[in-house]
């Protein structure tokens, strides 16, 4: 049925071969566009592979899960606070409860199993690391609000998508917090810059119903402003690295991600329909290459 599913969805594979019901269950979760739960998932992997404990894969495979399941947790909740505005723009107008075919009830009955998944990875945790993580429920609960009352909800993103981070780093050590500090400063700078790529889909329409964004504040200066952004960002994560080993190999770990997040920039076309969600889809490769150097830094 290609009117339930929204312009954007990668719908293939698994998702696509669900019946009706639980396809909608999935979508709603955002299961079928997995670049979500990678965003919010290599900013974990950077603070478990900066902390210098090794690859840690147990680790990280419950930050995987935590991320799956706490993304899909984030896109229900969303979905079920925004179900009116999502039905006047026509990239979300066939979401499952903007379009009806999940009822508020249903939605929140999922939201509660996609969270007894997250209690699990939580359980795994030291207790730092669990009051942490906990912490980002106030923020999360109040994001879906932001777009409403400020130009800018892309940097509330930022402190949700950057949350494991500090949730990993706390999760092996609790030293070297300026070193965190900086490079989750970074994290949310990047979060605002690929944010602000995927919000220029939706600027007529966000524009009609009152959304606000960083894509339409910055206007026809946009791609500027994201590599100011980017900017930004690379400029927290040489001086956290710094910080963590003065030497030039932590710099030039750096290079490949900074000339990836340039290549962005260079080729965004704000008005070309699949130019901004390819860029950025593209940073699921940003992650991962920032991944590498924070694993040299932390373990070579």
């Amino acid at each position: 049925m290609t009117e339930a599913i929204v312009p954007d969805s990668q719908h293939r594979g698994i998702v696509a071969a669900l019946p009706q019901p639980l396809r909608d269950l999935a979508q709603l979760a955002r299961f079928d566009r997995p670049i979500g739960w990678w965003l919010l998932f290599w900013p974990g992997v950077w603070g478990a592979w900066l902390a210098g404990a090794g690859w840690q894969w147990q680790l990280v495979g419950w930050l995987l899960l935590g991320a799956i399941a706490m993304r899909g947790a984030g896109c229900v909740y969303n979905d079920i606070v925004d179900a009116d505005l999502d039905r006047q723009v026509a990239r979300t107008a066939a979401r499952p409860v903007a379009s009806g075919r999940i009822s508020k009830r249903a939605a929140w009955a999922w939201l509660l199993a996609l969270c007894l998944v997250g209690l699990a990875v939580l359980l795994q945790l030291r207790p730092e690391a669990q009051l942490v993580a906990l912490a980002s429920l106030l923020p999360v609960a109040a994001y879906p609000f932001m777009k409403r009352i400020t130009w800018w909800p892309q940097l509330w993103l930022g402190l949700v998508f950057s949350w494991a981070l500090p949730v990993a780093w706390t999760a092996l050590r609790l030293d070297n917090l300026d070193v965190l500090a900086a490079v989750y400063a970074g994290t949310i700078l990047w979060v605002v810059g690929y944010d602000t790529i995927y919000a220029l889909q939706d600027r007529e329409d966000d524009a009609l119903v009152g959304i606000r964004s960083s894509a339409l504040r910055m206007g026809r200066h946009v791609r500027g402003g994201v590599g100011l952004f980017y900017t930004g960002a690379l400029a927290c994560w040489s001086l956290g690295m710094w910080i963590y080993r003065p030497d030039a190999l932590a710099l030039l770990t750096l290079l490949p991600v900074a000339l990836h997040l340039a290549w962005q920039v260079m080729t965004l076309a704000p008005d070309d329909p699949g130019n901004p969600l390819d860029r950025f889809r593209s940073n699921r490769w940003a992650g991962a290459l920032m991944a590498a150097a924070c694993y040299v830094v932390g373990n070579a």
